[in-house]
């Protein structure tokens, strides 16, 4: 029941060339930064990735960009990431862009072993009819483009099929576990963590607070073990580096 690892580069020793993962986070809140950076100094390639977005600046899974160890994302978000934007165009990554919620949903399903299920999201537009580019030619054409989806008739209103996601591995983030998997996420970092942490068959987490079993209030918690299998204690360091993607400031009300 121990789940414990030493450290973040011996829970991601096993990790091979041309792994799919499930990464936890969303923008930069909850990503699991020390494994992502032991994946980057272990030099892992050809990763393909699931995860909401792809990190932003030089941070989370940006870092595996940059250093073009990122084969295939699929995700639902790349905002300003203007390397992700350059290596898409120039056909350097495949993308395969879904909605965001239909993203939390394939993810959930995977892990509950619900093979696919039906959704209004996407309907009437390329998600459902095809076409959309995964993969540029690098000359402004395209390479790979998505499928057709199916399209079922319920009580009149039309649904796509959509399949759920299952990965070799989850890498996640929480702010507290236990020995035992246990985990729980603070705010925005529960939006897409737990959804990846189901979704692997190996998952990784990452803690800021590590408690022993028991410790957690069985009502508290967000991600039962039964769907962790390795867990690592960050240092307070670690625990304390939390990059702010954008930093918004309100000006000071000056008095006189």
């Amino acid at each position: 029941m121990d789940k414990m690892v030493a450290s973040a580069a011996e829970a991601v020793a096993d990790v091979p060339d041309g792994a799919s993962l499930a990464v936890g986070g969303f923008g930069l809140s909850g990503i699991p930064g020390a494994l992502i950076q032991a994946l980057h100094d272990a030099g892992i390639t050809g990763l393909d990735v699931v995860s909401n977005n792809c990190g932003a600046g030089e941070s989370g899974l940006a870092m595996l960009l940059a250093s073009g160890r990122i084969a295939r994302v699929t995700g639902s978000y790349i905002g300003g990431n203007k390397e992700f934007a350059r290596q898409y165009l120039g056909g350097e990554i495949e993308l395969e862009l879904i909605p965001q919620g239909t993203l939390a949903e394939r993810l959930r399903a995977g892990g509950c072993g619900i093979p696919a299920f039906y959704t209004p999201a996407g309907v009437g537009t390329q998600v459902a009819d095809g076409g959309l580019p995964w993969r540029y030619d690098g000359g402004g054409g395209v390479a790979v483009a998505s499928p057709a989806k199916e399209v079922r008739d319920f009580a009149g209103t039309a649904y796509v099929l959509e399949h759920g996601i299952t990965t070799d591995f989850a890498l996640v983030r929480a702010a507290k576990g236990d020995r035992h998997g246990n985990l729980v996420f603070n705010k925005s970092a529960r939006n897409f963590n737990p959804l990846a942490a189901m979704a692997g068959r190996i998952t990784i987490a990452e803690v800021e607070e590590l408690v022993e079993p028991g410790a957690i209030d069985p009502d508290h918690v967000h991600l039962p073990g039964i769907f962790v299998q390795r867990v690592v204690a960050l240092s307070p360091e670690q625990a304390a580096d939390k990059k702010i993607e954008n930093l918004t400031v309100t000006p000071r009300e000056v008095r006189v």
